[in-house]
């Protein structure tokens, strides 16, 4: 990344970013690790799922330490139950054993 700092993100198999990491990491092995830490907690991890403050729709957020998201859904949903599908979705793709690295951009 350009500013030094790092984010990660997955990527569905169609290419379309599911989820992005809600804190921004000082190198690209901190975002990794931080990545790799969450794929490990996948089936036991719990969406908050608000509506968004301004405009239409819904948002899940993975809560953590002191309620600040570790992560996030890359896009607003407009319906409640389409949110909390793209969450199952997301856990379900953490669970994939071949999840490819990007440089940088963990997953």
């Amino acid at each position: 990344m350009a500013s030094g700092r790092f984010r990660w993100q997955l990527k569905a198999p169609n290419g379309r970013v599911v989820a992005v990491s809600s804190p921004v990491y000082e190198s690209a092995a901190e975002a990794e690790r931080a990545f790799t830490e969450l794929a490990a907690a996948g089936p036991t991890l719990v969406a908050r799922i608000t509506h968004v403050r301004e405009g239409i729709g819904w948002i899940w957020a993975l809560p953590g330490v002191r309620g600040n998201p570790v992560a996030r859904s890359s896009r607003a949903y407009e319906r409640y139950a389409t949110c909390q599908n793209a969450f199952r979705r997301f856990v379900a793709l953490l669970a994939k054993p071949d999840l490819p690295a990007g440089p940088g951009l963990p997953r």
